[in-house]
């Protein structure tokens, strides 16, 4: 989705006292997924305080349009609010496989999603993108570990986008007493069919570079304790937000809960509901017994 043109930046994050370790760009991902099946997690219940960062990244213009078209947006002059996450993706990759996480990377489950911007980016814009996990915390069925990805534009210290990313870590046990995630409202009603072709996760990933392999087939899914390919869960979020109507406000910000995987292929259903300062949304089976997705868009 990206590229980086090498520009330098102190950028957000430059300070933190664990350290910096600066990669060109984001990184091919099928190799380190590769790489996490070696891996062993460490034993200690921690996270490492490392933050990567790539300067003078520019998203590929062409890709943007393709990731437009494959969600519904429109192709305009300026990123979708969820682009900057796919430019941070590859480097929360790089985070976790070449750090030393209590856990592997392949089974980890994404339960929550966050976009926030303050100004729109142009699509052109060189950037600074910078990653760095900010916690870790008990959950009924492991541990969840919480990624935060800021965007500056190249060679400045304000960050104008920011993303967090929480993953289940199953069978991790941590100290303390699980803290339950907050509930995003679930609206119900007829709403939009959405059909979802079973290659969705094929095409997604080629667009992203998110070439996990619960996306990509069956075979691979079963491999990893799913029964089919699963859809991307940013992609899945990327088509709510674009449904309510075109791109989100200048400033804003949109939080997702993931619930249900959704298997593909799939019939689902696309729920929306307007309230004051924003919308409401979620994407149910269709017949609407289970939640896939519950969102919230906020104007800033």
């Amino acid at each position: 989705m990206g590229r980086s043109t090498g520009r330098a930046g102190t950028g957000p994050a430059s300070s933190q006292a664990a350290g910096v370790r600066t990669v060109d760009g984001p990184p091919p991902l099928a190799p380190l997924y590769a790489r996490s099946l070696l891996r062993r997690p460490r034993r200690a219940v921690d996270f490492p305080r490392t933050t990567v960062r790539a300067q003078g990244v520019r998203a590929d213009v062409e890709r943007v349009a393709a990731f437009c078209r494959a969600t519904g947006f429109p192709v305009r002059d300026v990123l979708p609010l969820p682009v900057p996450h796919l430019l941070g993706f590859g480097l929360q990759v790089d985070l976790l496989v070449r750090e030393p996480f209590p856990f592997r990377l392949l089974g980890l489950v994404h339960v929550r999603q966050s976009f926030e911007q303050s100004a729109p980016l142009p699509v052109d814009a060189p950037l600074d993108v910078f990653v760095r996990a900010v916690g870790m915390r008990a959950h009924q069925r492991g541990a969840t570990v919480e990624l935060l990805t800021e965007v500056s534009r190249a060679g400045t210290a304000q960050v104008v986008w920011s993303g967090r990313s929480r993953y289940l870590a199953r069978g991790v046990r941590m100290p303390g007493t699980p803290v339950a995630e907050e509930r995003l409202p679930a609206p119900e009603g007829e709403g939009t069919l959405w059909r979802v072709p079973a290659d969705t996760g094929r095409e997604y990933a080629a667009l992203s570079g998110d070439v996990n392999p619960i996306h990509l087939s069956r075979p691979t899914a079963r491999l990893l304790g799913f029964r089919r390919a699963l859809a991307h869960g940013v992609w899945t979020a990327s088509r709510s937000l674009a449904a309510l109507g075109g791109p989100a406000p200048a400033a804003a910000r949109f939080e997702v809960a993931f619930g249900a995987p959704l298997l593909l292929p799939s019939t689902v259903r696309h729920v929306a509901r307007q309230v004051p300062g924003g919308w409401e949304t979620a994407v149910r089976s269709r017949d609407g017994s289970r939640v896939h997705l519950t969102g919230r868009l906020t104007r800033r």
